[in-house]
């Protein structure tokens, strides 16, 4: 199932990607990591050091983005042929959107619910959009997974519509 997963989707599955897996794989093989790596292929890394360490992945477009699900978002923007910026400041702070499409900001919120600080953050983002007039567009792990489903919150960028 893992090695169908990642020939239809051309990516490694998280755990959340194969569902009726997630209770077999660490039976059957002692951890979803073991099971990616029997696989043929190599695991994702672990929630548990997700916080700490950011693992840089290159869009199809060459956008350094901070994540897997990132160049995800990325390379949908570039497939879908839609002109956009990434770590675009926000006004008069060091906080940085992750992408900008024209005047409107788009965030991967993909630690929401995790983290304390994490959340603080989201919500002083979505307080300075308020402030300077700005549209955010936010996206979440159940955006990506265990489909991506981008269409529905993206697809007005396209031909200008916005």
């Amino acid at each position: 199932m893992i090695k169908e997963f990642y020939q239809k989707y051309r990516r490694v599955p998280a755990k959340r990607d194969i569902l009726e897996l997630i209770h077999r794989a660490p039976h059957l093989f002692g951890s979803w990591n073991k099971a990616v790596t029997a696989a043929g292929l190599t695991p994702n890394r672990s929630h548990d050091n997700r916080m700490y360490k950011r693992i840089m992945t290159k869009a199809r477009d060459g956008h350094l983005c901070d994540s897997v699900s990132e160049a995800l978002i990325d390379n949908w923007l570039s497939k879908n042929k839609i002109s956009h910026e990434r770590d675009v400041s926000y006004p008069n702070t060091n906080h940085k959107a992750d992408w900008a499409v024209k005047d409107i900001f788009i965030e991967y919120f993909g630690l929401a619910k995790d983290s304390p600080r994490y959340d603080r953050s989201i919500r002083k983002k979505k307080k300075l959009c308020e402030k300077f007039n700005i549209k955010l567009i936010e996206i979440y792990p159940n955006d990506l997974y265990p489909n991506i489903n981008l269409d529905n919150k993206l697809k007005f960028l396209q031909n200008g519509r916005s």
